[in-house]
């Protein structure tokens, strides 16, 4: 496909420049919007998330993003979560003994780090299944975290989802050689994936990324 017309879908909680910039890298045709119908129409949406889970939430609703992302994924359209856009796309989050309610499209929930320094921030590698998509020629490449929260468990890849395919889950590890913790660093299921780390921020590596998932919008 020449050009894909992608959203990054503007509801005040993303770094919505840096995203459209590298989309524009890799050669998307790139609308920073939150306009109902462009959101729904485009080849891809991405949805990108920075700050609070609750207040992330919160602003996604204002802007009827819970209802585009749900008639996108019911009508197999890609969407792309980055960074706190992959935690809303869990059950719940808990930030400060307070649970809210996500997206509901993964069970589980989104937690606090346990780890000695929060937030977990820098570069990283990452454990990739090797039939990864997203990960394709870049599997042994570090990304760029900044997250005190993060999904550590993945409760549907115990689920026996025949016929369809079971979703690829992509580890990471943060804090320390003594007592790391393991959590989700990226998801591929069907039309929606999602990475926790910043592919708009991870160079060379984070650029292969997104044209990875561009490829896939003609499919």
């Amino acid at each position: 496909m020449n050009s894909p017309r992608i959203c990054v879908f503007d509801y005040g909680f993303g770094n919505v420049r840096s995203a459209v910039r590298a989309l524009e890298h890799v050669g998307a045709d790139v609308q920073l919007t939150a306009d109902r119908q462009v959101a729904e129409e485009a080849h891809g949406l991405v949805v990108p998330g920075v700050g609070a889970f609750a207040a992330v939430m919160e602003g996604l609703r204002a802007a009827r993003g819970d209802q585009i992302i749900e008639r996108r994924l019911a009508g197999g359209r890609p969407v792309l979560g980055i960074c706190v856009g992959l935690q809303i796309m869990f059950d719940a989050g808990v930030e400060h003994g307070e649970r809210s309610a996500g997206l509901a499209q993964w069970p589980g929930s989104v937690t606090p780090l346990d780890i000695p320094v929060s937030p977990n921030m820098g570069w990283a590698p990452v454990e990739t299944p090797a039939h990864s998509v997203l990960f394709d020629g870049i599997a042994h490449e570090k990304f760029y975290f900044v997250h005190s929260y993060a999904a550590q468990e993945f409760p549907l890849a115990d689920v026996d989802t025949a016929p369809l395919a079971p979703p690829i889950v992509t580890w990471a590890k943060a804090g320390n050689s003594e007592g790391p913790v393991r959590f989700v660093a990226a998801v591929e299921n069907g039309p929606l994936a999602a990475t926790q780390f910043h592919p708009e921020k991870s160079g060379d590596a984070g650029l292969a990324l997104l044209r990875n998932w561009i490829s896939t919008l003609g499919r």
